[in-house]
């Protein structure tokens, strides 16, 4: 057919439709992958990647590692590759990941529900002076993080941690990765009810089970029975929460759909209450769901958060009941309100036994192998042989008779990991950062220590709770957005128009019942060098313009912009 005026079309060269199978549901018939991270995932299992780490790639050394492994499958075994050094924020979105990576690898020891022997976090310490040049850092999640791992020396790791109990299955990758839980479970006075059956069993049925090794993302699971709500249950794609049912008694409330990034979303309640012998079925159910229904063609959306929202909880509930449970979930009441603004656990508490336990804030998660087994070491002195990590980058040594607190507490200090710390100490958090992460675009760790101290020089008398988050990149390891001061690192120009690494702010971020994300004032963002002068400033306004009893996150929410800035 020849162009003419009525007939343009005739003459262009035809477009070419490209399609998609949906969103790569598996429960809807999609089995194709749709990525590269699929398509890896389906030519290998990432928890068969040990064999090759064991047989070849320890004996062959780095540069015999296949890249599908390198920058995928090693992270089903905690193994994530490191920055290399010397590469300045602004390159982070440029260069090929083989740019940034080192030959060293970040190991993640995975340890569900922060629970710790002394005899393990003593193992954990000494490897990280033989092996990770003494690094360590607490993280977010109650793991702990070893830097500077050479590929040959992963599998004598393996042993080590294997020998006492640990493991660093699932603590990366598409999978589900360390079930968080209350550090003080089974101890605490205030306890509604005791989650560590219910890890265990979760931990023992399905973890490093081929059963869930392949999702759609990762699966972040909470299960905890404080009043407190010590696991912010709001933002993980799965959480159990304490709750006293009128007629049946204690057991769990369920949420689903939490999670933040670049796309944050509060999950939400399906109204169901599950006792603890049901909790790893429905957990199963849950992840079921994600696992067979989850969107795996884009990776910025396969997070059970976005199916949650597409949903939701009512249709969630319901196929989680009919396809999964095969029955029906009894309601139940929503949590209660948490019962302190601290949900660290810092600080002298007593226990159900008569003792105590003691938490203190190392800063903003940092502190390395010798001082691990220093902790060993005054655990077993003041009579503990149990040591907890928190959601908080904290720590807590339980089981100490009362007699030995002070004498802990003051050991403690010497080593400068405070029980009394300062409302600045006991609130920062900082992720990784730059020094580590290839996804980083500013430094973190530094930059929180240092802030710590000038906040405490500057403000001595400031004792108002106040969670300050330092994250590297829009990522939100460090939950910049239900944080008071929430600090996501980008580049800024300073006032010579220079390029140099600082913040963008966002205010009053909250978790709890009135769990919300903070505020972003309109171009506001600070460099790293005013950090301290903006923080003291805002400070000082919401001290001089507070009401009664006001927390800072209401103050920020109904403050102007000016205040703010």
């Amino acid at each position: 057919m020849a162009a003419t005026p009525q007939n343009p079309a005739a003459s262009a060269p035809r477009r070419k439709v490209s399609r998609h199978r949906g969103e790569g549901q598996w429960a809807m018939g999609h089995h194709t992958p749709l990525n590269g991270n699929e398509q890896f995932k389906k030519d290998d299992d990432g928890l068969n990647v040990r064999t090759r780490i064991e047989t070849i790639y320890s004996k062959r050394g780095f540069d015999s590692i296949d890249p599908n492994d390198l920058r995928g499958r090693m992270r089903w075994w905690g193994l994530y590759t490191q920055r290399k050094p010397g590469i300045d924020g602004g390159k982070t979105a440029i260069l090929e990941p083989e740019e940034l990576d080192d030959k060293y690898f970040m190991l993640r020891v995975r340890i569900d529900g922060g629970r710790l022997t002394t005899q393990q976090l003593r193992v954990i310490g000494e490897i990280s002076q033989e092996f990770a040049r003494g690094s360590a850092d607490i993280t977010d999640r109650q793991n702990i993080q070893l830097h500077w791992i050479r590929i040959e020396d992963v599998p004598e790791i393996w042993n080590r941690l294997e020998a006492v109990g640990l493991s660093t299955t699932e603590a990366c990758g598409d999978c589900p990765r360390v079930v968080i839980g209350s550090p003080v479970a089974g101890i605490a006075e205030d306890e509604i009810i005791d989650g560590t059956w219910a890890i265990d069993e979760i931990q023992r049925r399905y973890i490093g089970s081929k059963e869930f090794s392949n999702l759609p993302r990762k699966f972040k699971s909470a299960i905890s029975g404080s009043p407190l709500l010590d696991v912010v249950h709001e933002i993980n794609d799965i959480a159990f929460v304490g709750v006293e049912h009128p007629e049946h008694g204690p057991g769990f409330d369920l949420w689903v759909g939490g999670g933040l990034s670049t796309n944050p979303k509060i999950g939400v309640r399906l109204g169901a209450w599950v006792p603890l012998d049901e909790v790893p079925d429905v957990w199963a159910g849950v992840i079921g769901i994600f696992r067979d229904y989850g969107y795996r063609r884009l990776r910025n959306r396969a997070r059970l958060k976005f199916l949650v929202a597409d949903w939701g909880p009512e249709k969630f509930r319901q196929v989680l009941q009919d396809e999964y449970l095969k029955r029906t979930l009894v309601d139940g009441p929503a949590p209660a309100e948490p019962t302190s603004r601290w949900r660290d656990h810092v600080g002298v508490h007593r226990q159900q036994d008569g003792n105590f336990y003691v938490g203190f804030a190392p800063r903003v998660g940092r502190v390395d192998g010798a001082t691990l087994a220093k902790i060993a070491d005054l655990a077993e002195a003041h009579g503990s042989g149990r040591v907890r990590t928190t959601v908080e980058q904290k720590m807590i040594i339980l089981d100490v008779v009362e007699d030995q607190v002070e004498s802990l507490v003051e050991a403690l200090q010497a080593l400068d990991l405070t029980a009394k710390p300062s409302s600045f100490r006991r609130g920062t958090m900082a992720c990784t950062g730059i020094e580590y992460c290839k996804l980083a675009i500013v430094e973190t760790k530094q930059r929180g220590s240092s802030l710590i101290d000038e906040l405490e020089r500057r403000l001595p008398d400031f004792d108002e709770p106040l969670t300050i988050n330092l994250n590297g990149c829009p990522n939100a390891c460090a939950r910049i957005q239900v944080a008071d001061i929430g600090l996501k690192g980008q580049l800024v120009l300073d006032d010579d128009g220079q390029q140099v690494e600082g913040y963008q702010v966002h205010l009053g971020g909250a978790l709890g019942l009135e769990a919300g994300f903070g505020r972003k004032v309109r171009g506001l963002k600070v460099t790293s060098e005013e950090l301290p002068d903006y923080v003291e400033r805002v400070l000082k306004r919401f001290q001089a313009e507070r009401e009664d009893g006001e927390r800072f996150a209401a103050w920020a929410a109904r403050a102007g912009e000016e205040a703010l800035s």
